[in-house]
């Protein structure tokens, strides 16, 4: 399975987000061409009511401890609860990658 999927699975089964998707960012940046180490993560999900963005992504990076120990080299993370997502309807764009050249 490769990372991207195997984030979307993980994350899937523990936040039953209603909305979820993760953009591999890896392009943006200074590695291999195929590479999948750079991910930008939009989760919408009502366990995160009454926590603060900090705590949100605390458990965030619970989940996929694995995966950052291993395969992940960054991990852009935007966790709202459906009434937050419900004004937004989108997440900020990732900058441009600053460094690596």
């Amino acid at each position: 399975m490769d990372v991207q999927n195997r984030l979307q699975q993980k994350l899937q089964e523990a936040f039953g987000p209603e909305f979820l998707k993760i953009e591999n960012e890896s392009h943006m940046h200074n590695v291999p061409a195929g590479s999948e180490s750079h991910f930008k993560v939009v989760i919408v999900s009502q366990q995160f009511a009454d926590q603060m963005p900090v705590k949100r992504h605390q458990q965030v990076y619970q989940v996929l401890a694995d995966d950052l120990q291993h395969d992940v080299h960054a991990l852009a993370l935007h966790t709202y609860t459906p009434q937050e997502w419900g004004v937004l309807e989108k997440a900020p764009e990732s900058p441009a990658c600053g460094g690596g050249h």
